[in-house]
C-alpha cells in the first residue's frame, strides 16, 4: 500500500524542538558589536593553551585519542577525582544530550527548572521524553516545587548550579535535599558550567556524585578556561553512568588540539585565579551600578556566575534597551523565548567593556525618562 507522504517527515517530537539560539555577535543589519551575550571569558585563554594548540597542528592527519586519556588524567589530578569516572565530550552540551538519550525515552519524563538552560528542553525532546518544567523560586531552583513533580515516570532531573541564564545558586544543603527526594533510578544532573567561578569550586557536588550511583556532574572548558571555540566538556559520576555515556558518545569526539589545550589550561592555575578575581570584582561593581538605577525599575538577580540577569520593572522595557544598546555598539542577551522578556543577561566583560555598557545603559534610561 502506497504511503501518501511526498517527502521525508521528521518525527513529531523532533518537530516540536525549538533550535538552540546562541548569543549574537552582530546587529540585525550586520554591524559587528561588542559581544556581551555569550558568557565568554573577556580575558581570553591561557597563553600556554594557545601554545599547545599551535603545537598540535603537527598531528592534524592523525585521529585524536578516542578516550581523551591524558586529559582525563589531568582532570583527575586537578579536581581530585577518579580518572576512570570521567568522560569527555564535545562541550558539555554533547554530554547533556547523551544523558537524556541514555536514560529516557518515549513515555518517560525529564524535569528542569523554569528559566533553566535551554539545551535541557532540546535534549529531552530529542529522545521523545516528556518535558516537565518545575516552577522557580526567585528565578532559581525551588526544591519543594520540583520534588512535587517527581513520579514513577521521572528519569532525569537537570539542574544548572550556578544557573544559566539567571545566575542563581542552590547551596549544598538544598542540593542534598533534592537528591534525597529522588528515586534511585532517576539521574540527577548537576550542570556546573560556571562551577569554577565559585570561590570553593563546588567540591560538594563531586562528593555527592562519588557517594551515589545516580548523580552526574558536567563541566566545560568554554567559560573560565576561555576555550569556547574548541568545544571541550566533561562529566564525572559512578562507573555505570560513565559507561552509558561512553557507549553512545561520538568516537574521537574531542580533537587532539582541544585535548592538548585543555591540559595546558588546567595547569595554568594563575590564569584561572586571575579570571575568577576579575569576574568577582566587576560583577560586584556592575551589580552596584544596577542598584543605583533602581529608580528606573531595574534590579539585578544575585549571581554566582560570569554574568548578571537584569530585570526591568519600570516603564522602559528590556526589549527597548536591548535594541538601543545595539545602537550604542553592544550586544547582550534578551530571552523572551525562555520567559524572560523582561530581562537582559549581560556578560561580565573587560574593564573597558563593563564601563562602556553601563554608561550606555544609563544614557538610554535617561533618554527614555
Amino acid at each position: 500500500m502506497a504511503r501518501a507522504m511526498t517527502q521525508p517527515a521528521a518525527k513529531p517530537w523532533i518537530n516540536a524542538i525549538h533550535a538552540y539560539t546562541p548569543g549574537k555577535a552582530k546587529s540585525d543589519d550586520g554591524r559587528v558589536l561588542i559581544k556581551l551575550s555569550a558568557n565568554e571569558n573577556p580575558l581570553g585563554c591561557s597563553e600556554h593553551a594557545i601554545a599547545a594548540l599551535v603545537e598540535a597542528r603537527a598531528t592534524l592527519a592523525r585521529y585524536p585519542d578516542p578516550a581523551s586519556n591524558a586529559l582525563r588524567e589531568a582532570l583527575g589530578k586537578a579536581y581530585r577525582l577518579e580518572t576512570d569516572q570521567i568522560v569527555c565530550g564535545t562541550g558539555s552540551d554533547e554530554l547533556l544530550n547523551l544523558i537524556a538519550m541514555g536514560y529516557a525515552g518515549a513515555g518517560d519524563e525529564i524535569i528542569y527548572v523554569r528559566y533553566g538552560f535551554s539545551v535541557y528542553d532540546i535534549a529531552a525532546r530529542k529522545c521523545a521524553a516528556t518535558v516537565v518544567v518545575a516552577p522557580d523560586k526567585d528565578y532559581g531552583t525551588d526544591v519543594d516545587a520540583l520534588l512535587a513533580l517527581v513520579n514513577e515516570k521521572t528519569r532525569v532531573v537537570f539542574i544548572a548550579n550556578p544557573n544559566n541564564p539567571t545566575g542563581t545558586f542552590s547551596d549544598d544543603g538544598e542540593i542534598e535535599r533534592l537528591h534525597a527526594g529522588l528515586p534511585a533510578d532517576c539521574v540527577l544532573v548537576l550542570d556546573q558550567a560556571y562551577g569554577e567561578y565559585l570561590e570553593d569550586d563546588g567540591p560538594a557536588a563531586f562528593d555527592l556524585a562519588r557517594k551515589h550511583a545516580n548523580v552526574l556532574i558536567t563541566r566545560t572548558f568554554s567559560k573560565i578556561y576561555g576555550l569556547a571555540a574548541e568545544r571541550i566538556g566533561w562529566a564525572y559520576g559512578q562507573p555505570g553512568l560513565i559507561a552509558t555515556l561512553n557507549r553512545i558518545r561520538a568516537p574521537f569526539n574531542v580533537t587532539s588540539a582541544g585535548q592538548a589545550a585543555a591540559i595546558a589550561a588546567l595547569a595554568d592555575t594563575e590564569f584561572v585565579t586571575h579570571s575568577r578575581k576579575h569576574n568577582l570584582e566587576w560583577r560586584e561593581w556592575m551589580a552596584s551600578e544596577i542598584a543605583s538605577l533602581s529608580n528606573h525599575g531595574l534590579k539585578a538577580i544575585p549571581s554566582w556566575a560570569n554574568f548578571l540577569m537584569i530585570i526591568f520593572e519600570g516603564k522602559t522595557s528590556a526589549e527597548t534597551v536591548y535594541k538601543d544598546l545595539m545602537d550604542e555598539g553592544y550586544i547582550v542577551r534578551w530571552l523572551p523565548g525562555q520567559g524572560l522578556a523582561n530581562g537582559l543577561r549581560i556578560t561580565i566583560g573587560s574593564e573597558e567593556e563593563n564601563l562602556g555598557v553601563m554608561a550606555a545603559l544609563r544614557k538610554i534610561l535617561d533618554r527614555h525618562g
